[in-house]
């Protein structure tokens, strides 16, 4: 099974996203493609594009990316509710017909501001099981035609997208949940972990595994990735030095995040930090206590070598999908594309 290798593009209205660099426009198209051709250059397949009330539109950054590009590959954030499933679908199968079939797609249930752009959703059983519905919806315009789909959060009537698609795109998903991993077993392509130690991504292999089997999916073998933080540097003492001083930073500007806790997958490396501030060979756990979140909550530290040993032991246990980053984002692109990528590779 080949590796696929992605980064981050943060797409936000606000610069300086966990200390990136502060620049004008920073959020223009030129920026972006800048940073999209870099990825192109220094051997990444794409970018994961984030999405969220308060952000610019996803679907519309990635589309404006993939016109200026030639191989970059937008994952692309897509939140059920903000987007009805038809409407998704053909929005989807479109550009992956303009883009060439370079289009996947990151489907995310978690927390937003939803009465902003009038959604709703019950407890968390009705969030996943309109998730699954989503998906099932989704799949089946990519493949079928004349689709009427009768569900409890979702319905479509003798529904055909165009244009048809060969190649539908791939799915990914996260979450940590038990109905969230009982979507992914069911219905997702890619299973994205955050960077949890080896012996938790391990265990949550082998459940979801199981998981395909108990619940009858349908589909191709679900596939794992992970995304995480990755601080390289040309050697491990300046890596550390450089990690710690990150932190202290962050320390001085720490605010507290209401929803930091809200989600099974993050309060589940929240509580890493109890197990040690650095765990496994170089998992460095203290970002996650002074405002880290999401991929940013833990980091694998190191030079080049340490991180690639690292990363190729999640790869040992399954894992062949992987959105890494760090900030600056632009000059991060490049070194380690040059420094880090080509370790993975040979």
């Amino acid at each position: 099974m080949s590796l696929e290798f992605l980064w981050y593009i943060p797409n936000q209205d606000r610069p300086g996203h966990r200390g990136d660099d502060v620049v004008a426009g920073h959020n223009s198209l030129d920026t972006l493609t800048e940073q999209a051709l870099a990825l192109e250059e220094h051997g990444w397949g794409g970018a994961l594009l984030g999405t969220g009330w308060g952000r610019p539109d996803t679907f519309t950054v990635a589309t404006a990316l993939a016109a200026r590009t030639t191989t970059f590959q937008p994952l692309i954030a897509a939140r059920p509710g903000y987007w009805r499933p038809a409407h998704f679908a053909s929005a989807a199968a479109t550009l992956q017909h303009l883009s060439g079939g370079r289009v996947l797609i990151n489907i995310v249930s978690g927390k937003d501001n939803l009465a902003a752009y009038g959604d709703s959703e019950g407890d968390q059983a009705h969030r996943y099981a309109r998730t699954a519905e989503f998906l099932r919806i989704v799949r089946k315009l990519w493949t079928e035609e004349h689709v009427t789909y009768q569900g409890e959060h979702f319905q479509v009537t003798d529904a055909t997208v165009v244009p048809r698609l060969s190649k539908p795109p791939r799915l990914y998903f996260g979450g940590a949940s038990e109905a969230a991993e009982k979507v992914a077993a069911a219905e997702a392509d890619v299973q994205l972990f955050w960077g949890e130690p080896l012996d938790g991504v391990r265990e949550r292999i082998e459940r979801l595994r199981a998981l395909s089997s108990a619940v009858g999916r349908e589909h191709q073998p679900l596939e794992f990735g992970l995304r995480i933080t990755t601080l390289v540097r040309d050697t491990t003492e300046q890596a550390w030095a450089d990690a710690e001083a990150k932190v202290a930073e962050m320390a001085r500007a720490h605010q507290t995040d209401p929803n930091r806790h809200a989600a099974v997958g993050q309060q589940r490396l929240l509580d890493l930090a109890t197990r040690g501030e650095v765990l496994d060979d170089n998992l460095y756990t203290a970002p996650g206590r002074f405002g880290g979140g999401g991929a940013g909550t833990t980091w694998l530290v190191g030079s080049a070598q340490d991180v690639a040993k690292s990363l190729r032991k999640y790869q040992d246990l399954g894992i062949t999908h992987f959105v890494l980053s760090d900030t600056p984002y632009l000059s991060e692109i490049r070194r380690q594309g040059e420094q880090l990528l080509p370790l993975l590779r040979g």
